[in-house]
């Protein structure tokens, strides 16, 4: 069955629209389902690993004050970390890509739509399974309290760090490691379909005249990402395997004892974390591209040299993982390599933060909330680039590793930059999505309240890293009290503001589930230049286009 075959059957069930109850989203091959069903699964991670890092800031209110034992702080830092670069960042961004990628080439669907449906249905199983150690935990521990003693002598989750390095997770891992490696094999497994899907569809569906210059930045955005997910996430799965075959069939991979090298665990995972750091951002990049040079009024500044930048940060992002080794004893011509390697991504992210603002100056500006996100992700990633710099110098980097000093830097990336990249995106399409216009006081509150908490939160740690305060504990020495204090103040402002975010996305989507429509504008900004400002009516169709676009010379991206 070729492809067009393949889309038309996908479509043959819902020629008047969805069908009805749960059928729908357990069935259905529409892009626009999907991407809905990946925004909602990475909204709701987005609460429980927030919980998660509550947990972890309130335990480092006070030195010497015991709210939670150590093993479980342990295991709320790794679930922490592992949910939200696994099921929040990563299901959002592919949310996105389900929902815009076809309408901006002017695609009627994703080109493999049930491998589309099978790429999502994966992942609510997966992270099912990676936190159901915790979940047993949690019942053991509130039923000792009543005198059931459910799940007495259940094991714990996984409590080595969301890089959980070996021999940590392997000789002395819980057995629920068992579980995170299966949990990560049905991750991985998830984001190879989904890039499967994303490539062969801006391959092959562009609508006639959307030439390659013509793309716009969120597209090239996904485009270089998912070829990142093809490249790396098998390495991944490499190396989970190689812990399985360690834990329970005698193999020596990563333990000394038995011939391995623990540090050869280092290369495989960073030779997979770092371009993941770019599967978290590029998207992001294009989110950005897209807003602002909406709310700027002008086409987007030095366009090709943008789809460049984007090629080289994943190329060299490609190549530099063991920055991440310089304290492991790397030969002194490797660490070179690596640190000029590592300083040199700066020039093509320059390149983008250059034309980002060159295309904001003397623009007709207006200030909604997803260009607020968008200026706030401008200044606050800046930092967490220098910082980036910073821990790019080898010889700094012992003073650097290991402490909140990369805390800080890697929040200032991924918060300010991924996940206020998300917040812009929601804000800039839900009235395209839905036909109503969110309220846009809820929503300045929500980014001043986030801007403001995301400061408090993290820029001490900048501090407290410097002056030796290592990450990954429990417990402190008093002078890091001030500094820790406030950080977990922030912490909880922060949190406290998502449920503005909650409030916002639910009333929009209330609004449209009753048939409410504001009737808004096709092009609801009134600066959109891709396809779905110019070509759709607001709220899109259930089918995008029913009639595949002519791109003319006048469409630009």
């Amino acid at each position: 069955m070729n492809l067009t075959d393949d889309m038309a059957t996908a479509h043959d069930h819902a020629d008047h629209g969805p069908a009805k109850g749960l059928k729908r989203w357990l069935f259905t091959t529409n892009h626009k389902d999907i991407g809905t069903l990946y925004l909602l699964l990475s909204l709701t991670m987005f609460f429980v690993a927030g919980i998660m890092a509550l947990v972890v800031r309130i335990e480092l209110f006070e030195p010497g004050k015991v709210w939670v034992t150590p093993e479980f702080f342990n295991q709320m830092t790794t679930l922490h970390g592992l949910i939200m670069v696994f099921g929040v960042i990563m299901p959002a961004m592919a949310g996105f890509a389900n929902w815009m990628i076809p309408m901006m080439v002017g695609a009627p669907d994703m080109a493999l739509p049930r491998l589309n449906n099978w790429s999502f249905w994966l992942l609510p199983f997966a992270f099912l399974l990676l936190s159901l150690p915790l979940l047993r935990e949690l019942v053991g521990m509130a039923s000792h309290l009543i005198g059931l003693n459910l799940f007495a002598g259940a094991g714990a989750a996984p409590d080595y760090g969301w890089t959980f390095y070996a021999p940590l997770s392997t000789t002395y891992g819980p057995d629920s490691t068992d579980y995170m490696i299966f949990a990560i094999h049905m991750m991985g497994i998830s984001s190879i379909l989904a890039a499967i899907n994303i490539v062969v569809t801006i391959f092959n569906m562009r609508a006639p005249g959307m030439t390659w210059m013509r793309l716009p930045m969120f597209v090239w955005g996904w485009l270089v990402t998912a070829f990142l997910l093809l490249a790396v996430m098998p390495v991944l799965a490499g190396c989970v395997t190689m812990m399985l075959m360690d834990r329970h069939f005698h193999t020596a991979f990563f333990e000394a004892a038995g011939g391995g090298d623990p540090i050869l665990f280092q290369h495989i995972f960073w030779f997979f974390g770092h371009p993941e750091v770019y599967i978290l951002i590029l998207p992001g990049f294009g989110i950005i591209s897209e807003v602002v040079q909406t709310f700027s009024r002008k086409r987007l500044f030095g366009y090709s040299f943008m789809v460049a930048a984007t090629i080289t940060i994943a190329f060299l992002g490609y190549i530099v993982w063991m920055h991440h080794m310089f304290t492991t004893g790397a030969p002194y011509a490797a660490q070179l390599f690596f640190m000029y390697a590592t300083m040199l991504i700066a020039v093509p992210t320059g390149v983008k933060v250059f034309n980002w603002v060159t295309t904001i100056f003397k623009g007709e500006l207006t200030f909604e909330t997803p260009m607020l996100f968008a200026l706030g992700f401008l200044v606050m990633f800046t930092i967490g680039g220098f910082s980036g710099v910073m821990l790019a110098i080898a010889p700094a980097d012992y003073q650097y590793r290991g402490s909140y000093f990369v805390v800080a830097h890697f929040h200032y990336v991924l918060v300010s930059g991924s996940l206020f990249a998300i917040f812009a995106g929601v804000y800039f399409w839900l009235p395209k999505w839905t036909g109503h216009m969110y309220n846009e006081t809820l929503g300045k509150w929500h980014f001043w309240l986030s801007a403001i908490s995301m400061n408090l939160t993290f820029f001490p740690m900048h501090f407290v890293g410097l002056a030796g305060m290592p990450r990954r504990i429990p417990d402190y020495a008093l002078q890091f009290t001030n500094f820790n204090q406030i950080a977990t103040v922030g912490a909880v402002i922060f949190g406290l503001s998502q449920l503005l975010f909650l409030a916002i996305v639910i009333r929009s989507c209330q609004k449209h589930k009753a048939g409410v429509n504001e009737h808004l504008p096709d092009n609801v900004w009134d600066g959109g230049r891709s396809l779905e400002w110019t070509r759709l009516p607001t709220p899109v169709p259930y089918h995008t286009f029913e009639t595949v676009p002519e791109i003319g010379p006048n469409d630009t991206h």
